[in-house]
């Protein structure tokens, strides 16, 4: 992987294949390497990028306080560091909300959209309560406990869990708090998503057990242009459940 510096942390990213700007943003609590599956069925169209999100991966990571607009912040210094003026998004689940608030601040440089496994709503005060006990928790125990709580949650299918769960436990003590934090506070978006001329893809699985696929179909109906794929008995991993159908949704986003 390559990396830069970002104001006082670094951050890493893989860059493949051809054709227009395409940057692929991970879910919490992961890598770019959930792509992997994926990337070889798109590099013919795209130019792809891969960002390890800021405290995630190979990227460090300036303390554990920061907000989603910040991540989104990183991907705009990522496509200045590239010299790439306008560019496609494709967000797993947190990666969602961080392609929203570029999306949102930073208009000009998004081409198109796609959420994957993800949403625009904000947490409820629950959720909020619930991250933040976690995020205590994580401070406490270890990155251990969210591999534990989270890997049944991500799929269904264990190839799936046999690779997330060794992943998650590689993350950074870190890097999953700022995150927790994070997405806690962030903004809803529904109505900047209602307001979007974009090329706007929406894939998401039916049998999701983090957020529902209705909230897809929310979206669907606020903007029926949009292109919306169910993945039949798919959870929240799109891209290693089912490589061949997340490619070929994201191509409409040429």
């Amino acid at each position: 992987m390559e990396t830069f510096d970002v104001g006082d942390f670094s951050l890493a990213y893989e860059r493949r294949g051809r054709g227009a700007p395409l940057v692929l943003i991970h879910g919490y609590p992961l890598d770019h390497s959930i792509w992997n599956e994926v990337t070889h069925l798109l590099e013919d169209d795209f130019d792809l990028i891969l960002p390890d999100v800021r405290g995630f991966g190979a990227s460090s990571t300036a303390g554990d306080v920061y907000t989603v607009l910040d991540m989104a912040r990183d991907i705009v210094e990522l496509l200045d560091h590239l010299k790439i003026e306008k560019s496609a998004l494709a967000g797993h689940s947190m990666g969602g909300y961080i392609a929203l608030a570029l999306a949102k601040h930073f208009p000009s440089r998004v081409s198109g959209l796609a959420l994957v496994a993800s949403q625009t709503l904000a947490d409820t005060l629950e959720r909020k309560d619930g991250r933040y006990k976690t995020a205590k928790e994580v401070r406490e125990k270890g990155v251990g406990v969210v591999a534990e709580a989270m890997t049944d949650k991500l799929s269904s299918i264990q190839t799936v869990r046999d690779f997330v769960h060794p992943l998650i436990e590689r993350q950074s003590i870190a890097g999953i708090a700022g995150a927790l934090h994070a997405m806690a506070e962030r903004e809803d978006t529904t109505s900047l998503f209602s307001l979007l001329r974009l090329p706007l893809v929406l894939l998401h699985g039916d049998a999701d057990a983090l957020i529902p696929i209705d909230r897809a179909r929310e979206l669907k109906s606020l903007l029926p242009f949009s292109h919306l794929v169910e993945i039949q008995g798919g959870g929240h991993m799109p891209m290693l459940e089912a490589s061949q159908v997340t490619a070929e949704a994201l191509k409409y986003l040429k």
